[in-house]
């Protein structure tokens, strides 16, 4: 039979234990903040795919407004569709009218809409009702080169919040916020 002797074996010290679970808090901690980095990422890329998806059907609103000639060979312009209001109305908008110089930046009533969590219009004064998430602006200028017959359509969307310095001047993207910008020009019927 052979005998065991325990006199050799060694555990582990306190040192060692206290050097060991430092180790690993230490790396909890950083998975923490890096599972904490990918949320907020993933977070930001949900608002910003959404600000976009808003921006481009408010986009392509304007797009489908009539904005060509008539049988005549006469300017066919949309001045009066409304929309900022779901659904889309012929009259009481402002349709494709040139807007004012400051759309982008300030709210300003007849291009501007507001939009829930859910993609849904719930107003279009200068404030945010109760219930709005994201803003859209747009504006409406013609082309300098051709002003009767081509415009400059923008959009911008973003969260509901205090934009601070970028409403000044040339107006700022933000973070977690989209803008297009198209051309449409008159075709023949």
């Amino acid at each position: 039979m052979a005998k065991y002797s325990f006199n050799n074996e060694r555990g582990f010290s306190l040192a060692e234990t206290i050097v060991a679970v430092g180790i690993m808090t230490a790396s909890l901690v950083a998975l923490a903040q890096l599972f904490a980095m990918a949320v907020g990422a993933n977070t930001a890329a949900k608002n910003t795919t959404f600000a976009t998806i808003l921006a481009e059907q408010k986009l392509e609103q304007l797009r489908a407004l009539a904005w060509g000639f008539d049988a005549q060979g006469l300017p066919l312009s949309d001045f009066a569709s409304d929309t900022s209001v779901q659904p889309e109305t012929p009259n009481g908008g402002t349709g494709l009218s040139p807007s004012p110089d400051t759309s982008l930046q300030q709210n300003t009533v007849g291009w501007i809409d507001y939009v829930d969590r859910t993609g849904n219009i719930v107003g279009n004064s200068q404030n945010a009702p109760a219930g709005a998430a994201y803003f859209r602006r747009w504006s409406v200028e013609p082309l300098p080169t051709n002003p009767n017959n081509t415009l400059i359509i923008q959009v911008l969307v973003g969260r509901i919040r205090d934009r601070g310095a970028a409403d000044l001047g040339r107006v700022g993207r933000l973070a977690e916020e989209a803008r297009v910008m198209t051309i449409k020009t008159r075709k023949a019927q």
